[in-house]
């Protein structure tokens, strides 16, 4: 494993430049964002505190304006990341064609082994991207997620939301998940504190993990990228209207159906629980995708 951040004792000495730009690093966090800063900053906040993993940022913004970097809490969080040594690539990308689409284009930006899309509105507990590199290497399969977590709901239990949680027992196996197969009622695993409390239960040592089955896994979710362009990426985004939600449900069903796919708990991954900047979310991508496989009268919103 290629080295982590550089520690605060470090930051006064001249960095590489160039030469930071293309170290070779284990993982490229790619990050969309539009419309936020708040947010944004805390997302790369957490990620400035995961010192033990070699990374670097490709940050692609769609605000209009384009200077989501020039923002004051989110360009110290960007200072901090450089300091650390890290390489930091931003992008604009202003035309906004759906979140596959703008997905696609950042994994076209990606040259590392793992990508993690990591979304504008995720805190990271410290070493959560350690352990998820830890998790796909040692499984040897195509994606790993650690869920996001709303921990307003920490009182909220829903043990019939929870039941469905499986470990993988043995090596984690392709499979085909598809709404009405079995596999697709895990979808509730992931509403709100629900994967903390399911955490309580087990006995995980610090810096551990279980994997666990999923029906997929929104916001943190980390690739071998090889087997994600395997399978086309985020292409599919020329047959979805720009009005969508569901792209990496599509893109991890295609993974885990060739090369399987998991979730680790305990998972580190916050979620902020701002409001969505994907407002026209009328189109499911799962339903237009994979309609040939299912009736139409079965076709309906995610839950």
């Amino acid at each position: 494993m290629t080295r982590g951040a550089r520690w605060s004792g470090e930051w006064g000495r001249p960095t590489a430049g160039p030469a930071v730009e293309s170290a070779p690093v284990d993982v490229d966090v790619l990050v969309p964002t539009v419309g936020r800063t708040a947010e944004l900053a805390v997302t790369l906040a957490g990620l400035a505190a995961q010192t033990d993993v070699a990374f670097r940022l490709v940050l692609s913004d769609q605000s209009a304006t384009g200077d989501a970097v020039a923002q004051p809490a989110v360009a110290a969080m960007l200072r901090v990341l450089e300091a650390q040594g890290r390489p930091v690539t931003l992008l604009t990308h202003p035309e906004r064609r759906g979140l596959a689409e703008h997905r696609h284009f950042l994994l076209a930006n990606a040259t590392a082994d793992a990508v993690l899309f990591l979304d504008d509105d995720v805190w990271l507990e410290p070493g959560s991207v350690h352990r998820m590199l830890d998790a796909l290497r040692s499984l040897g399969t195509g994606f790993v997620g650690s869920a996001v977590q709303g921990l307003s709901y920490l009182e909220d239990r829903r043990p019939h939301e929870t039941a469905p949680f499986a470990v993988w027992d043995g090596p984690v196996v392709p499979e085909v998940v598809r709404r009405g197969t079995p596999g697709f009622d895990r979808w509730s695993l992931h509403n709100a504190a629900n994967l903390a409390h399911v955490a309580a239960e087990l006995d995980v040592e610090p810096g551990g993990w279980l994997p666990y089955r999923v029906a997929w896994v929104g916001a943190c979710a980390l690739y071998d990228r090889a087997a994600l362009e395997a399978v086309g990426g985020f292409g599919f985004w020329e047959t979805l209207p720009i009005g969508h939600a569901g792209e990496d449900v599509v893109a991890q069903w295609r993974v885990m159906e060739r090369f399987g796919g998991a979730g680790i708990v305990p998972s580190g991954a916050v979620h902020l629980e701002a409001p969505t900047t994907v407002t026209d979310r009328s189109v499911d991508a799962p339903d237009v995708v994979f309609a040939d496989e299912f009736p139409h009268e079965q076709v309906q919103q995610r839950p």
